[in-house]
């Protein structure tokens, strides 16, 4: 087939080579940069090659669609004959098809349909450096089936950079990697102009572009227009930023064409960008629909052929990333780059999933400003300044480190191995994100305890979009109708439709009713006829239906259908929210008490209405889009449908539960029954009679979470604690600790069957604490207590004094000075091993000395003391020997 081109591109010269690596070794990287046209031309090589037909897999349907119409086109052939495509919802190949363009979604379905790939004789894996799921599952599997079942399957591995190694060590055997074959550089020159914005924008928040970059970039396409020549190729993050940017040019005079480019646009809008005519023979392509897009659409006409007209024009192309590999833009000599990227991103603790805006890296921006100088010497613009530039990264993430891995992880275990170990990945899933997938299916009823796939899972991988939209479709049908579940799923499944106001029902009446865009209503009403086709024939195997069966006995309330009559007859927002609810249980939403715009979701996320929204004050939502920013507190709501409580009852089933609670909450000792949703309380009912040990456990639990203040410390009860505390700092541990944390550690111990018999708050504070403490004693230690650390100690003048047991290392005993007299040392306890430590009073009761050492304040600190206070208290004997004097707690009688 290669013969009859006489188009010659660089990738050619080393087709031989090629060709020559996959005889030898059946697998091979060829490696060769945009425009050098390995998507055409190596195809066409192989088909020489080999016997069966040659599968080329796309990482993106508009590139698959492209690939084919250049290859045909190269051939002056219709698709459809020796070339042919197949992407979802479109098929054009025949009986005389050698090269199939698929999109790796695709090939990936084949693969699991089998494994073996009859009537195939080689699959070329192109632009596989780009990291996409379904690329990295494409490759593993081939690879895998090559070795186990078709060791002669040529396999070729196509990438746009010279990152190889990696490819080449997958598709080979261990200790042989697979050939690579480089094909040089057929770029001319490309002229870098940095132009940031005149002023700082506001970097991008979640999937917001700031208004004044969007502007700028407007204005820079401007100034392309007026400094250079040839087509303006820009590349922006997404659907919506194409639109904005197309209104702010849509004054631009009628010489220029203003053209969109990306996936969601259909396929005559796509063949327009990227000036691909019907060749004879060819499906008609539409005309345009006047009055239903900004001017600036309209003059490159999207959706019609590309007229005389508009042939002559000077176009510019406002393109997603999907231009920046596997397909050519013709004509283009002038790049602007925006500097953006849109990337899936998944939050696992809250189940949310979200496109990002982030900033492009610097192997991103190589690539696009590659478009520039495919043809000629070209020009690019960078929105943004040389030295951000430096900082930007070096490589996309792939996706598999980011994203939502639910499907992923279902191909994984319809493949057999759900864990990927041993299969051919770039690089392992992130084992938290598995793991949170693999629950998910495990809820889905997909996977086993052990991930291997059910049958449940395998109906739910036959539907061919993501797991939680092939569940609600399949279980859906059975409550809202076929029909109706399919037009719901198919709207959750088109990402560009859920950015069309947060109404999903009256969305859904727009598509119906044929109100909403054209081209959007007949990609919508496509997806609906392949998925309402995936429902036929109806019946499920037994283990399917039981698992249904089960998730709908969860419920006490009604069914949909009961309330609403036949399925059918239910009302639009209910049907909507049946299906949303199926999908995404943990989305469905209370409003806060109160009402307003304030949301808890069953996963226990809050979620807000944006200001202004028509489905503020509902009582219930169904909530199909919602993202959250990084910091913000809550998740905005982008898509949702009012419900009632029955209905997120049925469609929540799983989620639902009821709980016999005894706890500690307030304060307090809480017993009572409550049904919930997730984390939605729907009912809070006391239990009139919870189970006495449960009940002791939350005394328990609130005595740990509030402290021992829960207790009456009498001062007897005080005074006690303190002098064990005392005991075990000076005899050691034998003696029981007391401390809090000791406490409370061992509280069922030492409070024993008082605490057991606790019911509330109140009856901790009845228990007699200083009658709990004496059970940590040993009867040895209780024989002892009062002799090792006596409550109160006999002074010479016959008076006994509290000891003061408050500083374990250094116990007091406050006492008039007068009272010691005849003392010559300061007593001691602890059979003798700790002094007491003396606190000296007046006769006013003030300390006048503090000392351990008694024998040294008679003879150094008395006789200062003496001189100071016998004058002032005359009436109180100071004798000049205290230690021989008569101890006294009396004044001394006054004379007559």
């Amino acid at each position: 087939m290669l013969s009859e081109v006489s188009f010659d591109l660089p990738v050619r010269a080393v087709l031989p080579a090629l060709a020559e690596a996959l005889r030898a070794a059946g697998t091979a990287v060829l490696v060769a940069p945009p425009g050098t046209g390995k998507t055409t031309l190596a195809p066409l090589a192989v088909a020489g090659e080999v016997a069966g037909r040659v599968v080329v897999a796309e990482p993106r349907r508009v590139a698959a669609r492209a690939a084919a119409h250049r290859m045909a086109a190269l051939l002056g052939e219709r698709v459809g004959g020796r070339i042919g495509y197949a992407v979802r919802g479109e098929r054009r190949v025949g009986p005389d098809t050698r090269v199939e363009v698929v999109t790796t979604g695709l090939l990936v379905r084949r693969l699991q349909h089998d494994p073996e790939l009859p009537g195939v004789g080689a699959v070329l894996l192109d632009e596989c450096h780009e990291r996409q799921l379904d690329a990295d599952l494409a490759l593993a599997f081939s690879v895998d089936a090559r070795g186990a079942l078709r060791p002669d399957l040529w396999l070729l591995a196509m990438s746009a950079t010279p990152q190889a190694d990696r490819f080449a060590a997958l598709l080979g055997e261990p200790g042989r990697p697979a050939p690579v074959v480089r094909a040089a550089a057929a770029l001319h020159p490309v002229t870098r102009i940095w132009a940031p914005p005149p002023r700082p924008v506001t970097p991008p928040g979640g999937g917001r572009v700031a208004p004044a970059l969007l502007d700028h970039v407007a204005a820079t396409v401007r100034r392309a227009l007026r400094e250079q020549a040839g087509d303006v190729l820009v590349f922006l993050p997404g659907a919506g930023e194409i639109a904005a940017v197309a209104a702010r040019l849509a004054d631009l005079p009628d010489s220029v064409a203003v053209l969109p480019l990306h996936g969601r646009l259909p396929a005559a809008a796509q063949d327009a960008a990227l000036r691909l005519r019907p060749i004879e023979g060819d499906a008609p392509q539409p005309r345009p629909i006047e009055g239903d897009a900004p001017r600036a659409f309209r003059l490159g006409a999207p959706g019609a052929a590309p007229g005389p007209g508009t042939a002559d024009r000077r176009r510019v192309v406002l393109a997603t990333a999907v231009a920046e590999s596997s397909l050519t833009v013709p004509g283009v000599r002038v790049v602007v780059d925006a500097g953006l990227s849109r990337v899936p991103r998944t939050d696992l603790a809250r189940g949310l999933g979200a496109l990002v805006t982030v900033p492009v890296s610097r192997a991103g921006a190589t690539q696009r400003a590659g478009r520039a100088g495919r043809e000629a010497p070209g020009v690019v613009y960078r929105c943004w300044s040389e030295a951000t530039h430096g900082h930007l990264a070096a490589q996309p993430e792939p996706e598999i480190a980011t994203a939502d891995l639910t499907g992923f992880a279902l191909e994984l275990a319809a493949w057999g191995d759900p864990d990927g170990v041993g299969l051919a990945l770039p690089d392992p899933p992130p084992p938290a994100a598995l793991t949170v997938a693999r629950e998910t299916l495990t809820t889905l009823g997909a996977v086993d305890a052990d991930g291997r796939i059910t049958a449940r899972g395998r109906a739910i991988a036959a539907v061919g979009a993501h797991p939680r939209l092939a569940r609600a479709l399949l279980d859906g049908a059975e409550r809202v109708g076929a029909d109706r579940a399919a037009e719901v799923v198919a709207l959750l499944a088109e990402e560009t439709l859920t950015r069309a106001g947060d109404d999903l029902t009256a969305l859904w009446r727009r598509l119906r009713t044929a109100t909403a865009d054209p081209a959007t209503t007949a990609r919508w009403r496509t997806e609906v006829r392949r998925l309402r086709a995936t429902l036929a024939p109806p019946p499920r195997d037994l283990a399917v239906a039981a698992w249904a069966d089960g998730a709908k006995a969860t419920s006490r309330e009604p069914k949909v259908q009961d309330r609403g009559g036949p399925a059918g007859r239910l009302p639009d927002d209910l049907a909507a929210g049946v299906v949303v609810g199926l999908a995404y249980p943990e989305r469905l939403g209370r409003v806060r008490r109160g009402g307003g715009s304030a949301y808890l979701m069953a996963g226990g996320t809050a979620a807000e209405l944006a200001a202004g929204s028509g489905l503020a004050g509902s009582a219930w939502l169904a909530i199909a889009v919602a993202d959250r920013s990084p910091g913000a507190p809550a998740a905005r709501i982008r898509l949702a449908t009012p419900l009632d409580e029955a209905t997120a009852r049925e469609a929540g089933g799983p989620l639902l539960r009821t709980d016999r609670e005894v706890g500690w909450f307030g304060g307090e000792v809480v017993a009572r029954e409550v049904v919930r949703l997730g984390a939605i309380e729907l009912v809070d009912r006391p239990l009139a009679a919870p189970d006495p040990e449960r009940v002791a456990e939350a005394v328990l639990t609130g005595l740990r979470e509030t402290g021992l203040g829960l207790l009456t410390w009498t001062p007897e009860a005080a005074a006690l604690r303190r002098r064990l505390a005392f005991c075990r700092h000076a005899l050691g541990d034998d003696w029981p600790d007391v401390s809090d944390p000791a406490l409370l550690a061992d509280a069922p111990t030492w409070l024993g069957p008082e605490l057991a018999g606790a019911r509330r708050r109140a009856d901790l504070g009845r228990i007699d604490v200083a009658a709990a403490l004496r059970r940590l004693l040993d009867w040895r230690q209780a024989a002892r207590l009062d002799e090792l650390a006596p409550e109160r100690l006999a002074v010479p003048s016959g008076s006994r004094i509290r000891v003061d047991y408050a500083d374990p290392a250094a116990p007091v005993l406050a006492v008039k000075l007068q009272e010691t007299f005849g003392w010559r040392d300061a007593p001691r306890i602890a059979d003798g091993r700790v002094p007491v430590l003396l606190h000296l009073l007046s006769p006013a009761g003030r300390p006048v000395a503090v000392t351990a050492d008694l024998a040294s304040f008679w003879r150094v600190g008395y006789p200062q003391v003496r001189a100071e206070l016998r004058g002032r208290y005359p009436r109180h004997p100071w004798p000049e020997d205290p230690t021989t004097a008569e101890p006294t707690r009396h004044t001394t009688p006054r004379r007559r």
